[in-house]
């Protein structure tokens, strides 16, 4: 009980002491690398002691890393996967093969450097970049798999020199940093394109194609497109699995690849993993097997703890959270959710207040049972103005003061045979998740909570 009072008041910490984008916004983004390379400088440069795989994008980057960490250890190697934000436990963001960080590592790390944290200043995203890469290099892992937080240029990520870079999509999302068009917020992930290192595109968009060109041009990068190297058809998916046929253009192979991961948009990013997978191999960078690679990716939930993609938190009533929560996230998360059989459909919906809210609430089906609600953070839209905003949009439902009191409600609404969503936000997934209490995948081992 002590550690856990220990590790929490840490926590706390972290959140209350030190800028937080994921809870404030705006005021806790800083626009440079400034304080990320005085803290490297601070913790003996760890970001120079691993190799690793630096993934950017607008959606879809979660679940490429987290494919490509399970990839890796299924191959056998020691893995760093670092992302953000967390959905319940802060130690979801620094995990080592699979297992985060324990509570004690966490309070240590603070208590060891706490009189540095005080005088840099850090942003909360900062420190635990700091911390993830001080953990792979104490860990000696062989390969770290590295999440950008937003953008790429000057993300504080961005002080590493991977193997490779991967840069999934360019949608609209966080224009107030990125810029307004998907020209200007292609340029933004660019920035993680480094001098002489491959980096993969996973989907083509003629508005960002020459942004890309360039900027590999200037850095003496190769580019490889994952949509010219690999197609994706679905044959069979269920509640627990999806299959594909996938085809590679240039060998003419087609292989069967199921994944645990359900979510309609998991096609795009496969194509991406495999195309990573054939670069790092046909460079010489890593040996990874393809049937070691399919194997990977039927279990990725289980290699490495990920959570909230299309994730079926029950199946009778179906019950589904889904991390979706800019327009372009929301576009396929709606569209899979059309064709989800069902006698009646709610949603749990809740943003932040920097979002594109009318954008997204535009997208949402006006048939459907509505339970508003505001995670239990700052950025949070309040769910009145949230009600009020969808109503604009013509769809109706009531509002709730926390995300519990939305999940409790829809559940005692739901019919056998209806389905309830939960989405909007990674903030509201995460509190439906721990509210449920969900063990049907694997967030946490018994031995760290």
């Amino acid at each position: 009980m002590q550690e856990q009072n220990t590790y929490q008041q840490t926590v706390n910490y972290l959140y209350e002491q030190l800028p937080m984008f994921t809870r404030i916004g705006a005021a806790a983004f800083k626009k440079d690398l400034t304080n990320t390379i005085k803290l490297c400088e601070v913790l003996g440069h760890p970001e120079q002691k691993f190799k690793s795989i630096h993934v950017a994008g607008t959606n879809g980057k979660g679940s490429v890393t987290h494919m490509l960490a399970a990839v890796f250890q299924e191959a056998g190697f020691r893995v760093g996967l670092y992302t953000s934000p967390h959905l319940v436990d802060f130690r979801e963001r620094i995990r080592i093969d699979g297992e985060p960080v324990s509570k004690e590592w966490v309070v240590d790390f603070v208590e060891k450097y706490k009189e540095q944290i005080e005088e840099i200043e850090p942003s909360f995203f900062e420190i635990t970049v700091g911390m993830a890469f001080a953990a792979f290099a104490e860990q000696e892992v062989d390969v770290a798999i590295i999440e950008t937080g937003m953008g790429g240029r000057l993300d504080s990520t961005n002080v590493i020199t991977p193997l490779l870079s991967v840069i999934t999509n360019i949608g609209f999302d966080h224009m107030e940093f990125l810029g307004n068009t998907l020209a200007e917020i292609a340029t933004e992930k660019a920035g993680i394109i480094k001098q002489g290192v491959p980096v993969v595109i996973g989907e083509q968009r003629p508005e960002t194609e020459g942004v890309f060109f360039e900027n590999s041009l200037h850095k003496q990068s190769v580019v490889y497109h994952a949509e010219s190297m690999w197609d994706m058809v679905r044959t069979k998916n269920d509640l627990q699995y999806q299959t594909f046929k996938a085809i590679h253009r240039g060998r003419r192979e087609m292989h069967d690849v199921t994944t645990d991961l359900l979510g309609d948009y998991q096609a795009a990013n496969i194509k991406t993993v495999l195309a990573v997978r054939d670069v790092l191999v046909s460079s010489g960078l890593a040996e990874l097997p393809m049937d070691v690679t399919f194997r990977a990716l039927s279990k990725v939930k289980k290699l490495t703890g990920l959570r909230g993609r299309w994730d079926v938190l029950q199946s009778e009533p179906l019950i589904i959270a889904d991390v979706a929560h800019n327009p372009a996230g929301l576009t396929g998360a709606m569209k899979q959710w059309a064709n989800i059989p069902a006698k009646k459909k709610h949603i749990v919906t809740g943003f932040v207040k920097d979002k594109d809210v009318a954008a997204a609430l535009a997208l949402y089906p006006k048939d459907n049972i509505y339970y508003f609600c505001n995670a239990d953070i700052p950025r949070a839209m309040p769910a009145s103005q949230l009600q009020a905003s969808a109503q604009d949009a013509g769809l109706q439902g009531e509002r709730y003061l926390t995300v519990a009191d939305a999940i409790k409600a829809a559940r005692e609404a739901l019919g056998k045979n209806d389905a309830l969503l939960i989405t909007g936000s990674v903030f509201v997934v995460g509190e439906a998740i721990e509210y449920l209490n969900v063990n049907n995948g694997k967030l946490f081992p018994t031995s760290m909570v």
